[in-house]
């Protein structure tokens, strides 16, 4: 008798492992989609606000003047920031580029002056674009406004594709873990269907038959949700120190974030999968439960 308890904790104690095991398994990889999501997001937060507007100004300004026009774009809420690049700065910078200074052949300093802008990522769309540029291409002291629109046209076009496609992989990464976390609790509470049936059937309330199930499950849901926090914070220093520093585009408030929907889902999922396990037995007829 004694070895076949031993036997049977050894059994309980495995299929429970294997349930948590498989749970932060598909928790581990809902968590990673997040993760995913959240650094295409930040990237193209960071991609779109290093693209630069350069405002050509017009010749012989004064500091004074200028000091002025940036002040004003600094102001306007569309600007993350400015940089003033003078005639004599353009010129070295493209004699470092072209390895000779463009004087020498052209007798004279062929750039103006100008300020470099980067907008701010939610004023990067093609819509929003045309308007800025008209707003700034109608001051007296602007000569020209130039930004790659290819570039931009081509980063909103990529985000959206990303996102979409980032999307669909949680819809279906979320019905997937659901489905195998159903399967895994069904087949933990299969083994105690008839204590279910007898515990109904001596007029236990349904409340307290399913009680102990989803509190058990609870418990499991998050060690399953633990054991996948885990694993996604050793995939992530494991990419800082061999790729980059991920604490600069996904911030550890975001990471609350991500770690704190990963155990929601565990408990979430496994308490809901539990409930309408038990709910099946509890209708189930005598007969039936010795043939599923």
């Amino acid at each position: 008798m004694a070895a076949k308890n031993k036997r049977n904790t050894i059994s309980f104690f495995n299929s429970h492992l294997i349930s948590v095991v498989s749970i932060s398994l598909v928790l581990f990889l809902l968590g990673l989609i997040l993760i995913m999501g959240f650094l295409g997001n930040e990237l193209s937060h960071y991609v779109k606000e290093n693209i630069t507007v350069s405002v050509i100004l017009t010749e012989d300004l004064s500091d004074v003047k200028i000091r002025k026009i940036r002040d004003d774009l600094e102001s306007q809420p569309y600007v993350k920031s400015t940089e003033y690049i003078s005639k004599e700065q353009a010129s070295l910078e493209m004699q470092r580029e072209l390895g000779e200074d463009p004087e020498t052949f052209l007798g004279f300093n062929p750039f103006h002056a100008s300020i470099e802008v980067k907008l701010k990522a939610e004023y990067t769309h093609p819509d929003s674009l045309p308007v800025i540029e008209k707003r700034l291409s109608s001051e007296a002291s602007v000569s020209d406004v130039q930004y790659r629109r290819d570039m931009m046209q081509v980063v909103n076009q990529n985000i959206r594709r990303v996102g979409v496609v980032l999307f669909i992989l949680f819809i279906i990464l979320v019905v997937i873990s659901f489905v195998l976390i159903n399967n895994m609790v069904r087949l933990l509470i299969y083994s105690k269907r008839f204590l279910i049936y007898t515990m109904h059937l001596v007029g236990a309330t349904p409340a307290f038959i399913r009680r102990p199930f989803l509190r058990h499950n609870v418990f499991g849901g998050l060690v399953a949700g633990v054991i996948a926090i885990m694993m996604l914070t050793g995939l992530l220093y494991y990419v800082k120190y061999e790729f980059m520093n991920v604490e600069e585009i996904l911030s550890q408030d975001i990471l609350w974030i991500i770690y704190g929907v990963v155990l929601a889902f565990g408990v979430f999922l496994s308490v809901i999968a539990a409930y309408f396990a038990v709910n099946r037995y509890l209708r189930m007829a005598r007969g039936k439960l010795y043939y599923i």
